[in-house]
């Protein structure tokens, strides 16, 4: 069989070779690159410094299975009077498994009237999903829930 060339010089064979070389490795990087639940614990740090937040005040409501990781509907709710005084300034959200831990930030001010958002978020694997709200006081609170995933949604 002869191979054909391109108008760039370059043999059709080898143009394949390339392409399909290039889609070999964009499945498989993803699936090499995982966050670690210590790249969650660094990444508040590096927000917060040692300020450890409290567990307790938010509410996260995710499904215990996805099954596509596409597309999990995620919504987050935190606990405030959410006056000028006292009210969540910004929630952040992380997930231990996807290729990068951060996944969102959220923030409020008092003319929300309520410190509640919802999203839908694309998740790697089954894994943790972390957030940590910020109140105008300094004080920092956490939440996380465990999602299953079934298929994939960050190259997985």
């Amino acid at each position: 069989m002869q191979d054909i060339a391109t108008p760039g010089g370059a043999s059709r064979r080898r143009v394949l070779a390339i392409g399909a070389l290039g889609a070999v490795a964009a499945m498989l990087a993803p699936r090499l690159a995982v966050a670690k639940p210590e790249d969650v614990a660094a990444a508040i740090k590096k927000l917060y410094g040692d300020k450890a937040p409290t567990p307790g005040k938010i509410k996260l409501e995710l499904p215990q299975i996805a099954e596509n990781g596409n597309v999990v509907p995620m919504t987050v709710t935190v606990e405030s009077p959410m006056t000028d005084a006292d009210y969540v300034k910004a929630v952040h959200v992380f997930a231990e498994g996807n290729p990068l831990p951060f996944v969102a930030t959220f923030y409020f001010t008092p003319a929300c009237g309520k410190a509640a958002c919802s999203t839908r978020i694309r998740m790697a694997t089954t894994q943790n999903v972390v957030a940590v709200a910020e109140t105008s006081k300094g004080e920092l609170y956490t939440g996380k829930t465990e999602v299953k995933v079934t298929i994939g949604g960050c190259g997985g």
